[in-house]
């Protein structure tokens, strides 16, 4: 799968603050004391199994709000949701990944100004709603809050909304090892605690190309669907124009 237009906008966080949404078998990763909240809008393209034919793949939109872990002292993200812009792959890869995929409608566009990237949380229906709640039985009770607070759960709230113009400013870079660039990107792995177990899947790909980036976020209540208020910093942005990567099936550790 190709991974296309990817913004990569970072907030510094309190750990404390996110501490109690984040599961107790994970710990929070923090650079220097500092925790850190990601929201990633991006497009994959070439989406299918290894080997199979060019017709069967597939493409879509995706928007993920993560923060950074370590399980058992191996670096790896953790994701709050995951937003794809089809509302039957939103249940499967829910299923197979046991991560809350919500669907959304999406739009991405571009011109003059740069990528154009709009994503508004859809209502779930009530058989996922019932197959979200069945994977979120098995998280502790620190991971609650999250999962209780969404609006796709039901109860009438504004949908999540996530809308931002961004564009490239500068020349394409693979960041060091040691600085903060690479400790925000390079994690080539995500954990899912679920039930009595914790999911592992993990990413191959190259370094990310990476280029300085200006971005104009015009809406964001990503945050508020995990009671979190918004931060008031500035987020570091960086965009990856293109990448292919590779994804392994989750397993249990």
């Amino acid at each position: 799968m190709t991974l296309r237009h990817g913004l990569f906008v970072n907030w510094p966080i309190d750990p404390e603050r996110i501490r109690p949404h984040v599961p107790s078998e994970l710990t929070v990763d923090t650079r220097d004391g500092t925790a850190w909240l990601s929201v990633l809008p991006f497009v994959l393209t070439n989406v299918g199994f290894r080997g199979t034919p060019a017709s069967t793949r597939f493409a879509f939109a995706e928007l993920n709000v993560r923060t950074y872990v370590t399980y058992r002292g191996d670096p790896g993200l953790y994701f709050f949701s995951v937003d794809v812009g089809q509302q039957l792959l939103a249940s499967v890869a829910g299923w197979l990944t046991r991560l809350p995929v919500f669907p959304a409608k999406m739009h991405v566009g571009g011109g003059g100004e740069g990528i154009r990237f709009s994503s508004r949380r859809l209502h779930a229906s009530s058989w996922q709603r019932r197959l979200q709640d069945a994977m979120r039985s098995g998280r502790k009770p620190e991971a609650t809050r999250a999962a209780n607070t969404d609006p796709s759960a039901g109860g009438g709230a504004e949908p999540p909304w996530f809308a931002a113009t961004y564009r490239p400013t500068g020349p394409v870079e693979t960041p060091d090892s040691g600085t903060l660039e690479h400790w925000l990107t390079e994690r080539r792995r995500f954990y899912a605690p679920n039930r009595d177990s914790v999911l592992v899947c993990e990413v191959a790909h190259d370094p990310w190309p990476l280029q300085p980036a200006e971005a104009t976020i015009t809406e964001n209540t990503m945050f508020d669907a995990l009671g979190l208020a918004p931060t008031r910093d500035e987020p570091l942005v960086y965009y990856c124009d293109e990448l292919e990567m590779t994804g392994s099936i989750p397993r249990r550790l």
